[in-house]
């Protein structure tokens, strides 16, 4: 399992926060004080086994980037789709899920080509982009899903 390692505010012990926890304000294994993940949050790696439980336990909003790893505009944007999760922690949960690993959760959402964004907000897809979008479209649909949550 990966995670990202951040120091405590208080003891500066290093605490390694899983991924798929980075979201829920972790607390410092020795001294107990709760740690802001914040610039270090890293997209939410999910698959066809974990995705469900995820968005349905999830009380942030989640947008997810359904990619293939041997897709051009996927790579393209995967830089600002890493930034964009730093950049919104705490508002907007963000994950992705490879669709060649993973078709079972493509098909359930019908995802014909990718990279493809659904926004979700406390398990319901409110919106979807098809394509490689501009990142100034990508924020703007993050403003709308925090608006609505």
């Amino acid at each position: 399992m990966s995670g990202v390692i951040v120091p405590c505010p208080i003891c500066q012990v290093k605490n390694r926060i899983p991924e798929k926890k980075q979201h829920l304000v972790p607390q410092c294994g020795k001294c107990g004080q709760k740690i802001i993940v914040g610039a270090a949050t890293v997209p939410v790696n999910l698959g066809d086994e974990d995705f469900q439980h995820f968005i349905k336990s999830t009380e942030t909003p989640v947008m997810v980037d359904f990619y293939a790893p041997t897709c051009g505009p996927c790579q393209a944007i995967a830089p600002f789709i890493s930034r964009l999760a730093s950049q919104y922690a705490g508002k907007v949960v963000v994950a992705k899920i490879n669709t060649s690993d993973h078709p079972g959760t493509s098909a359930h959402y019908q995802i014909r080509g990718v990279p493809s964004l659904l926004f979700f907000n406390k398990s319901i897809v409110i919106d979807q982009i098809v394509g490689a979008p501009a990142e100034s479209e990508l924020v703007s649909k993050l403003e709308k899903l925090i608006e609505s949550s």
